[in-house]
């Protein structure tokens, strides 16, 4: 299925398509205070209406993901990195996909407060 997303403005747009049926629920210090509910893609799977440069970047800890946000509005709706298996690798805010029921997604904790 393919999903539109955007922060609260819509000047950070996108599209992404796959299978939505859970997300990650991170507890690390970051994901925790902004409230992210996150589903892993491979990059080819995201479409950027915004080009990278009009986004700004938030990194931290190790520095290997950046957290993409809106410099007018602040909302973060997606991160750009690598997997683990070395592969590039999309992470979707799927409280910023239209359309998406939460309630019927599976949340899937993860420990990141322990990396």
């Amino acid at each position: 299925m393919r999903y539109h997303g955007s922060c609260h403005c819509g000047t950070v747009a996108f599209d992404v398509e796959g299978d939505l049926d859970k997300a990650m629920e991170c507890n690390c210090s970051h994901c925790s205070r902004k409230g992210y509910l996150l589903w892993f893609v491979p990059r080819g799977q995201l479409d950027l209406a915004t080009p990278e440069a009009d986004m700004a970047t938030y990194t931290f800890n190790k520095h290997v993901i950046a957290h993409r946000f809106c410099p007018n509005c602040g909302c973060a709706p997606l991160a750009l990195g690598t997997a683990p298996d070395g592969k590039p690798m999309a992470a979707v805010n799927v409280r910023c996909l239209e359309g998406v029921d939460l309630a019927g997604l599976e949340r899937v904790p993860v420990d990141g407060r322990s990396f």
